[in-house]
């Protein structure tokens, strides 16, 4: 009455050599290269050069090539930048603390400073 299956079924266990692992290592500098290339996206588009420079070269290193740079602008608002570039800083510190990578944790806490002074600096002049 009925067919017999003749396939392996989809609810079976899959072989678990069939895929490639990665490392929790791998995985955290893909994550912290990541963010650090969003930062650096930001980090161009507010024309800050040696900041840029400094996180490319960071991402190089992580990723093993040069990131690709940011060319437009966008025309966004600098204190909504620099509110962005501020969380990506903080994200990339956590990530780098975590993998203790000890030169972007010091970048990335930099950077953080960096944009918290500009905001702090803005929001002052407009009170």
């Amino acid at each position: 009455m009925y067919e017999p299956i003749r396939t392996r079924s989809v609810h079976s266990m899959a072989d678990t050599a069939a895929y490639p692992h990665r490392s929790r290592e791998e995985e955290l500098d893909i994550q912290l290269a990541g963010h650090l290339s969003a930062l650096l996206a930001v980090t161009d588009e507010l024309a800050l050069d040696t900041a840029a420079d400094r996180i490319a070269t960071q991402v190089a290193r992580l990723r093993g090539a040069p990131p690709a740079r940011h060319t437009a602008l966008s025309g966004a608002d600098p204190l909504a930048l620099h509110r962005r570039a501020h969380a990506l800083a903080g994200r990339a510190l956590v990530v780098a603390a975590s993998r203790a990578d000890t030169a972007v944790a010091i970048l990335a806490a930099e950077r953080m400073d960096a944009h918290a002074a500009a905001l702090g600096g803005a929001e002052l002049a407009a009170a």
